[in-house]
């Protein structure tokens, strides 16, 4: 009676043994799982994206992920605007801003000084100046390349007196190769900011004036 006790005894530990391995098992193909959903995830942007925020890089520059966008969002004061320019149309506005945005990126990392002049106000150039020269000061020179189409959103229109302004809220993802003393470094940046154009109605020269910039969430 004592051995057919002691043989149940038996088959019960190696039940309970068998009943852990298979949680064990259970629960390394739970973990290896999870572990291949974040590292078997391709790096870099991809379509699917959606924007998140993260700490800026530098001044007026912040790190965001970027989904393309085709349509036109119009802000409530683009009718005050037209009202004085019937000719404004926020598509071709945003596309000539886009270009203007893409313009001023490349010559102020380029030290373009002879480009960004016309593009900006006083304010705005003396910023971009004093950045530059330090980079010439310490010997350093930059160059750029966009990696991915810049994205444009119209996030304000409206008029104070003979002022027209607005504000553009561009994501841009571009490539910087770096040089000075120590070598050549290559950054990767992702950028979401909000830039304020204005022109004056009464002025001979209807062209667009950067007058500010600003970094935004993603």
């Amino acid at each position: 009676m004592d051995c057919g006790l002691n043989d149940m005894d038996g088959v019960t530990v190696d039940l309970l043994q068998i009943g852990e391995l298979v949680v064990f098992g259970i629960l390394a193909v739970a973990v290896l799982y999870q572990l291949y959903a974040v590292l078997g995830r391709r790096v870099g942007r991809q379509p699917t994206d959606r924007p998140e925020t993260a700490p800026k890089l530098r001044p007026g520059f912040a790190r965001l992920r970027a989904e393309p966008k085709t349509d036109v969002v119009v802000p409530e004061g683009v009718g005050a605007l037209r009202a004085r320019d019937p000719s404004f149309d926020p598509t071709k506005f945003l596309a000539n801003a886009r270009s203007a945005y893409e313009t001023i990126v490349r010559a102020f990392i380029g030290g373009d000084r002879n480009t960004l002049r016309p593009l900006v106000d006083d304010v705005v150039f003396d910023a971009f100046d004093a950045a530059i020269k330090q980079r010439e000061d310490a010997n350093r020179t930059e160059s750029m390349e966009f990696l991915q189409p810049v994205r444009a959103d119209l996030e304000s229109a409206g008029v104070d007196g003979d002022l027209a302004r607005t504000k553009v809220r561009f994501l841009a993802e571009f490539r910087t190769r770096t040089k000075d003393a120590a070598g050549e470094a290559v950054d990767d940046r992702r950028t979401a900011e909000v830039w304020t154009f204005e022109r004056m109605f009464t002025s001979r020269d209807p062209k667009w004036l950067l007058t500010r910039v600003d970094a935004a969430e993603a």
